[in-house]
């Protein structure tokens, strides 16, 4: 069966670049970006987009599966693909909130009345 497009579950994200991500969000959908399971348990219809602004622009089609490749070896490639995210995304995280941390430091708290708040006297303090 193909992506269930109205399913609450369905994500789909466009980069800059046009790619275009599609998955379910609770990994429900060992095939995706082309299949979701047969009788997936946990499908269920989105009812609407409450708070969601939608554009003019249409969503791009569904790229089409590739065609020649055994079932199992596609599962093979997308379970190494995760494998190899699963291991890296701990070091980005980790070097991400060390950067933000630094910039933190390096440019001061971004609201409050601090030394580098918004009120901060300029010039010499007052002498007594």
């Amino acid at each position: 069966m193909p992506m269930r497009e109205d399913c609450r579950h369905y994500q789909s994200r466009t980069y800059a670049s046009g790619e275009v991500a599609r998955f379910c969000v609770l990994d429900m959908a060992p095939d995706a970006p082309w299949r979701c399971p047969d009788n997936c348990p946990v499908y269920e219809r989105r009812l609407a987009d409450a708070g969601w602004t939608h554009g003019k622009l249409i969503e791009p089609s569904i790229e089409q599966e590739p065609t020649g490749v055994p079932a199992a070896d596609a599962a093979d490639l997308l379970e190494n693909a995760e494998e190899i995210v699963s291991a890296v995304a701990p070091d980005a995280v980790a070097e991400a909130r060390k950067r933000e941390h630094k910039e933190e430091r390096r440019s001061g708290p971004s609201v409050g009345f601090g030394s580098r708040g918004w009120f901060k006297r300029k010039g010499s303090p007052p002498t007594r």
